[in-house]
């Protein structure tokens, strides 16, 4: 097993910028932030860190530095304390308590996995405001992430195409003004080791030029058997202050992550019981899928005057998925004999996106406007091809046989090319109409350009293309200083892929979404509480095609309607919450071969999370931590169809402790899932169901230089 370390030399090469002194700043809006020596913020910006729990302004909703309690919407911000103390690693323990939010396809380990919200699968993700689920991204690793917000419900006219049932925006650690230098490491009893690097300081006298830099490196094995994974990440930020109107930033994220393809569990509905949840059906010999990805980031915001800003940027994504996997195809009639091809994949993408920003703070007719319009152009290139065996390859799903004579690859069933053009301009205007009255609307008008090419005999090339227009209205009533309702409707659309039976492409799936809430914030402004209701329909979901089952014809509709409650806090200065509850009615309502009123795949009527975190401020036990959070899951379907396999629900406790023995270490200890609880944590395809972990325990220390 390859061992995995933090180089001394990385260190070393960046030890000079560390003990760069720092500068006093003069202008607030657009430099660095003022931090203590403990690294935090000693005011929130919509960007910045948060104190404790509770997080009190967010960008994500309106892409303007906005009061959450104001905001028309429901929001959830996971801040990095909540990542700190659960010791997350991945972006997806983070999201276990922000409320509602559910897994579903992991991509057999390889990539950014996807969610549910709101009765809807998503894989909207975001990282300071533009798009990183193209192609098969890795997760964001947890050491860079500032703060994780979750917006519930369509963010179509921001950010254009995308799930109406929510949408995620990672916001990452920045530099700050103040040397700092911290190295962790984590380990766990199934045989994960980890360590890691954040440094950040000014690289010049003035303070003018900053940097941070974040390093993972991380592999071993997991509670699959024959399952090793390897993980490497350089995260590198840097800021310059040109002027005192003018703040650059260019940030990178260069990332390897080696894994074999692993689906899970399968769930026939022959089949003659379910394995241990630690079996792997795949081949120790057969080697890792290695996903490299590669992220840059320049973004800027000037300010014309007083009242107006223009800000915007460039991202450029690049990444590959290559190399051998095993798969099931079936199980035989003696409900034990598994079925298998022997596989081959490269896959590689390309996505660059362009965008540009202008806000503006002003009075007209006696109300104060804060506007904003945008403009935007994607161009996504992607190409892929698989080939597979299709020679006998068997194994045993109670015993399996590894180290098989792998079968010639026979076929090539993908081998194609695609190009996705986006054009998009956008306007959002946030009126008082009174102290205590005030009003979103805005709309986003969005051109999309689809070609496909395939190179498969008996394949279909086609070409798509279709305008969009997504409104958006929200109106929020403040009943008292802290005691807020609110209403938003909004539209959403996504474009289909593939080919009629003409040859043609689809019509885009489209959304619409109705919400109505509360929102309270309590404990001297402490504590917030939300809940709401909401209805989203979606139309042109893609079902069989009457005429030719071989076929797909854009004539689905889905529904989804339900109630979510979050809480998210500091109840005292020693104690913090997070967690929510959420209720789900999700259903097909049309189709052409499924019954209507099937529930949708991974979808739990009920679910509900809950981290308490205590820490002691003073006397003996001072900078001790002890939590304990609560996860329940309901029953879900594993697919949408007539004949779908079921997931029982399930409880899951995990207890945290840590202790900071000074300002410089701190040391913790987790055990997750404490009862061992047996249970699947999401569905993929037709028969594949994902195991979650067995009880794990967790050790770390973190050490600030």
């Amino acid at each position: 097993m390859r061992r995995t370390l933090i180089s001394l030399c990385v260190l070393q090469a960046f030890s000079p910028f560390t003990w760069a002194e720092v500068a006093a700043t003069e202008k607030a809006s657009l430099e660095l932030q003022a931090t203590n020596v403990t690294g935090e913020a000693d005011y929130e910006t919509a960007q910045g860190p948060v104190q404790g729990y509770h997080a009190t302004r967010s960008a994500s909703a309106t892409r303007t530095d906005t009061s959450i309690h104001e905001t028309p919407q429901s929001i959830s911000v996971v801040s990095r304390a909540v990542v700190e103390d659960i010791g997350a690693t991945r972006l997806q323990d983070a999201l276990d308590y922000a409320g509602g939010v559910g897994r579903a396809n992991n991509f057999g380990g390889q990539g950014l996995t996807t969610f549910t919200v709101r009765g809807f699968t998503t894989g909207e993700f975001y990282r300071n405001g533009f798009p990183i689920n193209r192609g098969y991204p890795n997760m964001p690793d947890a050491n860079t992430i500032e703060r994780l917000e979750v917006l519930r419900g369509p963010a179509t006219m921001l950010y254009g195409r995308g799930d109406p049932g929510g949408t995620f925006n990672v916001v990452t650690k920045q530099p700050l003004a103040e040397r700092t230098v911290t190295l962790g490491s984590q380990l766990n009893d199934q045989g994960m080791k980890r360590g890691t690097l954040d440094a950040s300081g000014p690289l010049d006298e003035e303070g003018r030029l900053a940097y941070r830099l974040n390093v993972v490196g991380e592999g071993g094995d997991t509670f699959r058997d024959h399952v090793e994974t390897e993980r490497y990440g350089v995260t590198p930020v840097l800021t310059w202050q040109a002027s005192d109107d003018t703040k650059v930033i260019f940030e990178g994220d260069f990332m390897r992550n080696n894994h074999p393809l692993d689906r899970g569990l399968t769930r026939f509905a022959n089949q003659k019981g379910t394995p241990s949840r630690d079996t792997f059906w795949g081949d120790k010999d057969v080697g890792k899928l290695h996903n490299d990805n590669s992220m840059a980031q320049l973004r800027f915001e000037h300010l014309l005057n007083d009242n107006w800003t223009l800000g915007g940027g460039f991202q450029w994504l690049d990444g590959t998925l290559q190399g051998n996997a095993i798969e099931a195809n079936s199980l035989a009639a003696d409900g034990h004999t598994l079925n298998r091809n022997f596989n081959y994949r490269k896959l590689e993408w390309t996505d660059k996106d362009t965008q540009l920003n202008l806000t503006g703070h002003f009075s007209t007719g006696g109300f104060d406007h804060t506007l904003l319009t945008g403009v935007e152009f994607e161009d996504y290139d992607y190409k892929s091809i698989i080939q597979r065996s299709s020679a006998a390859y068997t194994s045993d799903i109670f015993n399996p046989v590894y180290g098989k004579p792998r079968p010639a690859l026979t076929s090539t069933p993908t081998h194609d090319k695609e190009n996705l053009k986006t054009y998009a301009a956008f306007v959002q205007d946030q009126v008082a109409l009174t102290e205590r009255l005030k009003v979103l609307a805005g709309a986003r008008f969005e051109r999309f350009e689809h070609q496909y090419e395939t190179y498969v005999k008996g394949g279909q090339s086609w070409e798509a293309s279709d305008n969009a227009v997504t409104p958006r209205v929200g109106v929020t009533y403040d009943l008292t200083d802290t005691l807020a309702v609110y209403a938003d409707a909004a539209r959403s659309f996504k474009p289909n892929t593939g080919a009629s039976r003409d040859g043609a492409g689809f019509e885009p799936e489209k959304g619409k979404s109705y919400e109505m809430g509360i929102k309270w914030e309590g404990l001297d402004r402490q504590l917030s509480v939300d809940a709401a209701i909401y209805q989203i329909d979606k139309k042109n979901v893609l079902t069989t095609d009457p005429e030719d089952a071989n076929y797909k014809v854009a004539a689905g509709q889905v529904r989804s309607r339900g109630f979510d409650l979050n809480v998210a806090g500091n109840l005292t200065p020693e104690w913090r919450v997070i967690g929510g509850y959420a209720y789900v009615d999700a259903e097909v309502t049309k189709d052409n071969t499924i019954r209507v009123g099937s529930p949708l795949a991974n979808i739990p009527r009920n679910s509900f999370s809950l981290l308490n975190v205590y820490e002691f401020q003073d006397g003996r036990l001072k900078g001790l931590g002890l939590g304990a959070g609560a996860k329940y899951v309901d029953e879900r379907a594993g697919q949408t169809s007539n004949t779908a396999f079921s997931m029982d629900a399930y409880t899951v406790v995990d207890l945290l402790g840590y202790y900071k023995v000074n300002d410089k270490v701190r040391l913790n200890l987790d055990v997750k899932n404490l009862f061992n609880r047996d249970f699947e944590e999401g569905a993929f395809g037709n028969f594949y169901a994902y195991p979650g972990a067995p009880r794990t325990v967790q050790v770390g220390i973190a050490y600030t230089l």
